[in-house]
């Protein structure tokens, strides 16, 4: 149908086939009148029952009484009319998902998601950038077109993370920490985490919580631009990763250390660096190896701060035992950014001598 003429019922329609998450529980946001303190929390029919709820003395989690919510149509109509703000636990009980969502909220993060969205269009991956509730922030979004393996979809994220930092700009490596579902499989006695649904009625008002284009200006039209979005197949996954990592693996971390590596103390194979190298750099030996920012383009000021990185065990270990990874960091990065200089530790001095000589080769 035409966008502009959409039925009440076709906007809550076409909102639930894209923001599509676990549907037996959902997330509702509470903040303390006393406090100021905010947060979510599963929908409890039970919640401040009088003789039933037990709460602060009880946390919902252990709580025997409580009764989830599902999430319903109209659950969703008064979300976007401003009854309530819900949110949505995209990782689903088979270790699956709808769709794959990025959080920037760093100081530069306007920056920053303009490049990962720079990588979608260049990689093919459709993707929508919504303006955060708090208006300091975005969420980049992929929407599937069926049901995809929460590694999978991970992993087409961490790639394009990876990507971006590789050939546009140098994001965190905390970065990976913030991919929606965060984990590949469901936590025990846990749902994930969890994201705020976009389009909230008050936050809207105010130019937050809306989808923008690259230059961040909100759509016109909202829901015009939300129908036209076409989710990627997911045949189109794999060949996706592919192409934005080559053969490496999708985190380009040095040390990938895999369960089934026979030698993991060996450095795994690194692709060639796209574009011109330096002929000489200026490198400075004291506490630490610096390097001047000036001097490095693009992709060797990536590989030079994965070259102190690493994936970090703790991570991989609570997610194979099906813990929450919540807090816990996929990568450890261990190189310093200065303002005029990247600093690795001295440890790191072979590698990069390596990776230098490599790099004087190509060009």
């Amino acid at each position: 149908p035409d966008p502009s003429r959409l039925t009440t019922g076709e906007k809550v329609a076409l909102f639930r086939r894209l923001f599509r998450g676990r549907t037996d529980v959902y997330p509702v946001r509470w903040e303390s009148k006393t406090t100021g303190k905010t947060g979510y929390s599963p929908a409890c029919a039970n919640e401040w029952r009088a003789g039933v709820c037990e709460k602060p003395r009880i946390k919902c989690g252990d709580c025997g009484k409580r009764v989830l919510i599902p999430l319903s149509d109209s659950v969703i109509y008064d979300h976007l009319a401003g009854e309530h703000t819900v949110g949505v636990y995209p990782l689903l009980e088979d270790d699956s998902c709808y769709f794959l969502a990025v959080d920037f909220d760093e100081a530069e993060w306007r920056d920053d998601a303009r490049a990962f969205i720079q990588s979608c269009e260049e990689l093919g991956v459709p993707a929508a950038l919504e303006i955060s509730r708090s208006g300091k922030g975005a969420h980049a979004w992929v929407f599937f077109a069926s049901k995809v393996s929460a590694r999978d979809v991970r992993r087409l994220g961490t790639a394009i993370i990876s990507h971006t930092c590789a050939r546009t700009r140098q994001l965190k490596l905390e970065s990976y920490d913030r991919l929606f579902p965060n984990q590949d499989s469901l936590p025990k006695g846990g749902f994930g985490n969890l994201i705020a649904l976009p389009l909230q009625k008050y936050p809207r008002e105010n130019g937050c919580s809306v989808f923008v284009d690259v230059d961040l200006l909100p759509y016109s039209d909202q829901w015009g631009f939300l129908s036209g979005i076409q989710p990627m197949a997911v045949h189109d996954i794999e060949p996706t990763i592919l192409r934005a990592t080559g053969q490496a693996h999708p985190l380009d971390v040095t040390f990938i250390d895999d369960d089934d590596l026979k030698e993991p103390w060996k450095r795994s194979a690194l692709k060639k660096l796209a574009g011109p190298m330096p002929k000489s750099l200026t490198v400075t030996l004291a506490n630490l190896v610096y390097f001047e920012k000036a001097q490095l383009p693009q992709a060797l000021a990536n590989r030079l701060i994965r070259l102190a990185a690493f994936r970090n065990p703790e991570f991989y270990k609570k997610q194979a035992m099906r813990f929450s990874v919540w807090d816990e960091p996929r990568v450890i990065g261990c190189a310093e950014n200065y303002p005029s200089h990247i600093a690795l530790p001295r440890g790191c001095l072979d590698a990069a001598r390596d990776l230098l000589r490599d790099c004087h080769q190509q060009s």
